[in-house]
């Protein structure tokens, strides 16, 4: 397999990862609630399980489904929407002397899988975009070419995930206020997206 076609894919891949989304807004939520570690793990797993799918074929199968990927948007839709409201309900708010309490790591790594998992961008990537960046003429079976495209995708997730959980820990951990408008605003674009979406899948 070509290098130019890993860096291109690379390129492609970081425009998607760098753009603000749930992802962005689940981690800077986590880094509020000093959860980043198990929060990024949780996401980059979900990444991973989109590889293995669709170098298994799975993924090509379900893009065929029109109905099938209109159902996992909706739940996608719906499961942003919960998790927005939620952050709403409970922003994060720091007081000096206290600690946070929060749900266990597990519960965070389990509900980034989930960001992740039902992301309709990480649809995009890797049912639209990824498979492009194969080549048939490779000596690489296809499903190992799709590992390594992927793989590559998920190691800039986590890098980007990590340094958005870990900078918002860093620059607002000290500032309650600060803290609390950012987790706010963090569950409304959740909330937002996730109307976004559903919407979408509504209209003609």
């Amino acid at each position: 397999m070509a290098a130019t076609a890993i860096m291109a894919f690379w390129g492609v891949s970081m425009l998607f990862v760098i753009t603000p989304g749930a992802d962005w807004a689940y981690a800077i939520s986590a880094g509020l609630r000093r959860r980043p570690v198990p929060a990024v793990l949780g996401m980059v797993s979900g990444h991973a399980a989109a590889t293995i799918i669709v170098a298994a074929g799975i993924g090509a199968l379900v893009a065929r489904l029109p109905l099938a990927l209109a159902i996992l948007t909706i739940a996608g839709a719906l499961y942003l929407v919960w998790l927005g409201v939620s952050t709403l309900r409970q922003p994060a708010i720091v007081r000096e002397g206290t600690q946070l309490v929060e749900a266990s790591p597990g519960r965070w790594a389990l509900k980034g899988f989930g960001i992740s998992g039902l992301n309709p961008k990480v649809f995009l990537l890797f049912l639209a975009i990824l498979p492009q960046f194969t080549q048939a003429t490779s000596a690489w079976p296809l499903s190992l070419q799709i590992v390594v495209l992927g793989a590559v995708h998920t190691a800039s997730c986590a890098a980007v995930y990590f340094a958005v959980a870990f900078g918002t820990n860093a620059v607002l951990a000290s500032r309650p206020s600060a803290a609390r408008v950012v987790s706010q605003i963090s569950g409304v674009a959740m909330i937002g997206i996730g109307v976004f979406l559903f919407v979408e899948q509504l209209l003609p």
